[in-house]
C-alpha cells in the first residue's frame, strides 16, 4: 500500500514540507490581520474574537471600504460577555494596506468573483467524474474566481515581496489550492510561509452527512478528505477499511452541499469561514492537527497536517490503491492548474 509520501517519488517531487522550518514562534501570541472583511471575513473575525485567546493578541483589519472596517472595529471591540473567562479576547484595529504584513500571521480572504446566488448551479449534475465522485460539476464556480482572484492575491504578493515578509499567509479565498500557487510565484516567499484553508469545511460537511446516513457512520472515526475545495476532492470513508463506492458517494454529496445553501437561495459563507477559517487557523497556531494546504513540490494539496518547529508534518497513513489514486490524480490536476497560470 502507498501513502501520500509515495506522491514525491511517482511525481517526481523534490520538496519536504517537515523540514523546511516554522514561519511562526509557536507557543507565544501571533499578531494577526485580515485582508478583505466581506462575508467569510468578518463571519472568520467573529470566531476569531471569540476563540482566539490562546492563540492571537489582536488583529488588524483591512478592507477597500474604510466603513466596513470602522463598522467591524465598533461591532467586535463590543462583543464581550459577563464572565471572567470572556477576558484575553483580541481587540480588533483597522490598519493600512501598508501595515498588513507587518504582522505575525495574515489571512487573505478578499474576491472579486463570487457567483451570485442560483448561478451555475443546473449544470451541477450533468458529467460524470473521474475519482472526485460518481457526478462532477460542469461548472466549477471556484475556478470561475480563479482568473480574478489570481490577480489580486499577486498584488498582495508584491506587497509582501515588498515588505520583506517572514511570518505565515493564509489564503481563504477560493480556488484555495491555486491561489496559495500564485502568491507562490508572484512574493518570491519560501513555500512553508503559506497555506491555504479550505479544506476545513469539507471535513466538516462530509461529517454532517456521516451523521446523517449509518452508511457512512466510519467517516466519523476513520474517514479523511484530500484534495482541493471543489472539483478534485477525494473524500475517503475509512482510510483502514476503505469502500471506493461509499467513498464516492461521500464525496459527491460533501462537494455539491454548497449548492443545497445556494438551492435555498443563501449564500454559503458560514461553514466556510468558520470550519475552514477560524477554527483551522487557531488549531494550526495550537499546533495541533487540522487541515490545509501544504506544498508538495509542484503544487498545494490539501491534507491533514500540523505545524512543528522543525516543519509541517503531515499525516502519512497507509492508503488503499484506489484511494491512493484518487489522491494522485487530484494532485496531478493541480500541478497542471499552475502550469497554465504561467
Amino acid at each position: 500500500m502507498k501513502s501520500i509520501r509515495d506522491l514525491y517519488a511517482d511525481t517526481g517531487m523534490s520538496y519536504d514540507p517537515a523540514t523546511a522550518g516554522c514561519p511562526i514562534e509557536l507557543g507565544k501570541k501571533q499578531r494577526v490581520s485580515i485582508v478583505a472583511l466581506g462575508d467569510v471575513g468578518a463571519t472568520m473575525l467573529i470566531g476569531l474574537r471569540l476563540l482566539g485567546a490562546p492563540v492571537i493578541q489582536d488583529i488588524g483589519i483591512f478592507d477597500i471600504s474604510g466603513r466596513n472596517t470602522a463598522r467591524l472595529e465598533m461591532e467586535i471591540n463590543q462583543i464581550y460577555g459577563p464572565g471572567d473567562w470572556c477576558q484575553g479576547m483580541p481587540p480588533v484595529e483597522v490598519i493600512g494596506e501598508d501595515e498588513i504584513f507587518q504582522r505575525d500571521v495574515v489571512l487573505f480572504c478578499a474576491s472579486r468573483g463570487v457567483p451570485p446566488v442560483k448561478s451555475g448551479e443546473k449544470e451541477s449534475q450533468e458529467r460524470p467524474g473521474a475519482g472526485g465522485g460518481p457526478e462532477k460539476p460542469a461548472v466549477d464556480v471556484r475556478m470561475v474566481q480563479l482568473e480574478a482572484n489570481r490577480e489580486i492575491i499577486r498584488h498582495y504578493g508584491e506587497l509582501a515581496r515588498k515588505a520583506g515578509f517572514r511570518g505565515l499567509f493564509c489564503v481563504i479565498s477560493d480556488p484555495v489550492d491555486p491561489l496559495c500557487a500564485a502568491f507562490l510565484d508572484s512574493s518570491g516567499l519560501e513555500p512553508c510561509k503559506i497555506k491555504g484553508f479550505g479544506l476545513g469545511v469539507m471535513n466538516a460537511r462530509a461529517r454532517y452527512y456521516s451523521q446523517r446516513d449509518a452508511r457512512f457512520s466510519r467517516f466519523l472515526t476513520d474517514g479523511r478528505v484530500f484534495g482541493p475545495h471543489g472539483d478534485g476532492l477525494v473524500v475517503a470513508d475509512s482510510v483502514r477499511d476503505y469502500d471506493d463506492d461509499l467513498s464516492l458517494e461521500l464525496t459527491g454529496l460533501t462537494r455539491d452541499a454548497n449548492i443545497k445553501v445556494r438551492d435555498l437561495g443563501f449564500k454559503p459563507y458560514i461553514a466556510p469561514a468558520l470550519s475552514s477559517g477560524a477554527l483551522s487557523v487557531i488549531s494550526l497556531l495550537r499546533g495541533e492537527w487540522h487541515y490545509s494546504s501544504l506544498f508538495l513540490g509542484g503544487a498545494y494539496l490539501g491534507i491533514r497536517n500540523r505545524m512543528t518547529a522543525e516543519g509541517d508534518q503531515f499525516e502519512d497513513v497507509p492508503l488503499d490503491d484506489r484511494l491512493y489514486s484518487r489522491i494522485l490524480k487530484s494532485y496531478q490536476e493541480l500541478v497542471e492548474i499552475r502550469k497554465n497560470m504561467n
